[in-house]
Protein backbone atom coordinates (compact mmCIF):
# COMPACT_ATOMS: atom_id res chain seq x y z
CA UNK A 1 0.00 0.00 0.00
CA UNK A 2 1.47 3.79 -0.83
CA UNK A 3 1.29 6.17 1.50
CA UNK A 4 -0.81 8.89 1.88
CA UNK A 5 0.77 11.77 -0.74
CA UNK A 6 0.34 14.82 0.32
CA UNK A 7 -1.12 17.60 -2.55
CA UNK A 8 -2.06 21.02 -3.22
CA UNK A 9 -2.51 22.63 -6.91
CA UNK A 10 0.07 20.80 -9.41
CA UNK A 11 2.06 20.09 -6.44
CA UNK A 12 2.57 16.86 -4.30
CA UNK A 13 5.25 15.35 -1.58
CA UNK A 14 6.09 12.00 -1.71
CA UNK A 15 8.29 9.93 0.57
CA UNK A 16 8.89 7.20 -2.48
CA UNK A 17 12.61 7.37 -2.92
CA UNK A 18 12.03 5.49 -6.04
CA UNK A 19 10.77 8.73 -7.25
CA UNK A 20 13.76 10.95 -5.49
CA UNK A 21 15.70 12.42 -8.92
CA UNK A 22 19.55 12.13 -7.78
CA UNK A 23 20.91 13.87 -10.29
CA UNK A 24 18.96 17.12 -9.13
CA UNK A 25 19.34 16.60 -5.04
CA UNK A 26 23.21 16.36 -5.84
CA UNK A 27 23.45 19.38 -8.45
CA UNK A 28 21.45 21.27 -5.44
CA UNK A 29 23.45 19.87 -2.94
CA UNK A 30 26.87 20.16 -3.84
CA UNK A 31 26.46 23.91 -4.51
CA UNK A 32 24.53 24.73 -1.29
CA UNK A 33 26.41 26.50 1.89
CA UNK A 34 26.09 23.00 4.06
CA UNK A 35 26.92 20.40 1.52
CA UNK A 36 29.43 22.14 -0.80
CA UNK A 37 31.31 19.80 -3.59
CA UNK A 38 29.26 16.75 -1.51
CA UNK A 39 29.95 13.66 -3.67
CA UNK A 40 27.19 11.45 -5.07
CA UNK A 41 28.27 8.71 -3.39
CA UNK A 42 27.67 10.66 0.27
CA UNK A 43 24.10 12.07 -1.06
CA UNK A 44 23.20 8.11 -2.40
CA UNK A 45 24.48 6.84 1.70
CA UNK A 46 22.42 9.61 2.90
CA UNK A 47 19.46 9.02 1.14
CA UNK A 48 19.05 5.49 1.70
CA UNK A 49 19.69 5.79 5.29
CA UNK A 50 17.06 8.38 5.64
CA UNK A 51 13.30 8.89 5.39
CA UNK A 52 13.22 11.36 2.32
CA UNK A 53 10.53 13.64 1.07
CA UNK A 54 10.54 14.65 -2.69
CA UNK A 55 8.56 18.19 -3.22
CA UNK A 56 7.33 18.06 -6.93
CA UNK A 57 5.49 19.78 -9.27
CA UNK A 58 3.34 17.68 -11.51
CA UNK A 59 6.33 14.91 -12.45
CA UNK A 60 9.45 17.33 -12.16
CA UNK A 61 11.17 17.27 -8.31
CA UNK A 62 11.67 20.74 -6.92
CA UNK A 63 12.39 20.48 -3.57
CA UNK A 64 13.81 17.84 -1.03
CA UNK A 65 14.27 17.37 2.66
CA UNK A 66 15.21 14.03 4.77
CA UNK A 67 14.95 12.83 8.19
CA UNK A 68 17.46 10.90 10.25
CA UNK A 69 15.94 9.17 12.95
CA UNK A 70 15.56 6.50 14.93
CA UNK A 71 11.99 7.14 15.10
CA UNK A 72 11.56 6.74 18.78
CA UNK A 73 12.93 9.26 20.57
CA UNK A 74 15.18 11.84 17.83
CA UNK A 75 15.11 13.61 14.67
CA UNK A 76 17.12 15.63 12.48
CA UNK A 77 16.11 17.69 9.74
CA UNK A 78 18.11 17.90 7.11
CA UNK A 79 18.88 18.54 3.54
CA UNK A 80 16.04 20.94 3.36
CA UNK A 81 15.43 23.00 -0.02
CA UNK A 82 13.64 24.51 -2.64
CA UNK A 83 14.82 25.43 -5.87
CA UNK A 84 14.84 29.00 -6.98
CA UNK A 85 12.22 29.27 -9.16
CA UNK A 86 9.72 27.70 -6.98
CA UNK A 87 10.74 29.77 -3.96
CA UNK A 88 7.64 32.20 -2.69
CA UNK A 89 4.92 30.03 -3.24
CA UNK A 90 4.42 28.41 0.72
CA UNK A 91 5.95 25.74 -0.36
CA UNK A 92 8.95 25.06 2.25
CA UNK A 93 6.14 25.63 4.71
CA UNK A 94 3.98 22.65 3.57
CA UNK A 95 6.73 20.59 3.48
CA UNK A 96 8.15 21.56 6.78
CA UNK A 97 4.89 20.93 7.74
CA UNK A 98 4.14 17.17 6.26
CA UNK A 99 7.32 16.64 7.74
CA UNK A 100 6.44 17.53 10.96
CA UNK A 101 2.88 15.76 10.88
CA UNK A 102 4.31 12.39 8.93
CA UNK A 103 3.07 9.12 11.19
CA UNK A 104 6.56 7.94 11.99
CA UNK A 105 7.79 11.15 13.14
CA UNK A 106 5.14 11.71 16.29
CA UNK A 107 6.35 11.08 19.85
CA UNK A 108 9.57 11.94 19.05
CA UNK A 109 11.76 13.82 22.27
CA UNK A 110 13.92 15.66 20.53
CA UNK A 111 13.60 16.80 16.83
CA UNK A 112 16.40 18.97 15.74
CA UNK A 113 18.57 20.72 12.83
CA UNK A 114 20.86 23.46 12.05
CA UNK A 115 20.22 26.13 10.02
CA UNK A 116 22.50 29.47 8.97
CA UNK A 117 19.33 31.46 7.61
CA UNK A 118 15.58 30.25 7.80
CA UNK A 119 15.00 30.89 11.31
CA UNK A 120 12.17 32.33 10.93
CA UNK A 121 10.50 29.21 8.90
CA UNK A 122 11.23 26.96 11.42
CA UNK A 123 10.37 29.24 14.52
CA UNK A 124 6.67 29.36 12.95
CA UNK A 125 6.44 25.10 13.59
CA UNK A 126 8.03 25.59 17.32
CA UNK A 127 11.82 25.51 17.17
CA UNK A 128 13.91 27.47 18.90
CA UNK A 129 17.41 28.16 19.82
CA UNK A 130 18.95 26.04 22.78
CA UNK A 131 17.98 27.26 26.07
CA UNK A 132 21.52 25.98 27.36
CA UNK A 133 23.38 25.24 24.09
CA UNK A 134 26.74 24.68 26.28
CA UNK A 135 24.67 21.75 27.12
CA UNK A 136 24.63 20.31 23.45
CA UNK A 137 28.08 19.02 21.59
CA UNK A 138 29.18 18.10 18.25
CA UNK A 139 31.95 17.10 16.40
CA UNK A 140 31.36 19.31 12.66
CA UNK A 141 34.02 19.83 10.13
CA UNK A 142 33.23 23.07 8.31
CA UNK A 143 33.83 22.81 4.41
CA UNK A 144 34.15 18.77 4.52
CA UNK A 145 33.55 18.59 1.03
CA UNK A 146 35.31 20.96 -0.84
CA UNK A 147 38.17 20.47 -2.18
CA UNK A 148 41.14 22.86 -1.72
CA UNK A 149 42.57 24.33 -4.21
CA UNK A 150 46.13 24.66 -5.71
Amino acid sequence: MKPKTPSQNNYFISTEKEKLDIDFIHSYLTRSYWAEQIPKEVVLKGISNSLCFGVYNNDLQVGFARIISDYSTFAYLADVFIIEEERGKGLSKWLVECILKHEQLQGLRNFCLLTKDAHKLYERFGFKNLEKPQNFMAIKKDNFYKKEKN
